[in-house]
């Protein structure tokens, strides 16, 4: 039984997530990704669960970067040190991307949680860090009726947000957050909780 579940957990990580680590493309990067009434788990020390999600790191693109999640009734969880999850966003470290970087999320009745120390919980967001993009970065979020929760120490939970630290972006910053009925709570020592908007620092 243990073995069936893993499985099904797996396949769901493939089929509705893009990531890649060390890695150059000279095309697009697109996901698209349709999820109903589905569970991503990931539990260890630095699990990562990612669900309708685009991930880089210490990457280049040399064309655009689009993620379209449609994501429903689902739950996407991370536990354990290090914990990340990411529902229907777009995460970048120490990559670059010579294109636009854009992300569509429509998330209805569904949770993402991420616990433990450092845990980072991302719905509907773009978040960067030590990357450059020479084209737009647009976010465009609609939640409803969802939660996104980070627990631990230095825990963050962005929801319909976008998140800039220490990278360029040469072209505009776009933000449009839709955001009903939901909540968005990080809790746990100097933690931070951002909603429907754009933090650059």
């Amino acid at each position: 039984m243990k073995k069936t579940i893993a499985f099904v957990i797996g396949i769901l990580f493939v089929t509705a997530s893009v990531s890649f680590a060390e890695s150059e493309v000279s095309g697009k990067v697109v996901n698209k990704a349709n999820v109903k009434k589905s569970a991503n788990i990931a539990i260890g020390e630095g699990a990562k669960a990612n669900m309708g999600s685009v991930t880089m790191k210490d990457s280049e693109v040399s064309g655009e970067v689009i993620n379209k999640a449609d994501v429903k009734k689902s739950a996407n969880i991370a536990v354990g040190e290090d914990a990340t999850a990411n529902m229907g966003s777009v995460t970048m470290k120490d990559s670059e991307v010579s294109g636009k970087v854009i992300n569509k999320a429509d998330v209805k009745k569904s949770a993402n949680i991420a616990i433990g120390k450092d845990a980072t919980a991302n719905m509907g967001s773009v978040t960067m860090k030590d990357s450059d993009v020479s084209g737009k970065v647009i976010n465009k979020a609609d939640i409803k009726k969802s939660a996104n929760i980070a627990d631990g120490e230095g825990a963050t939970a962005n929801m319909g947000a976008v998140t800039i630290k220490d990278s360029k972006v040469s072209g505009k910053v776009i933000n449009k957050a839709d955001v009903k009925k939901s909540a968005n709570i990080a809790i746990g020592k100097d933690s931070e909780a951002n909603m429907g908007s754009v933090k650059v620092e």
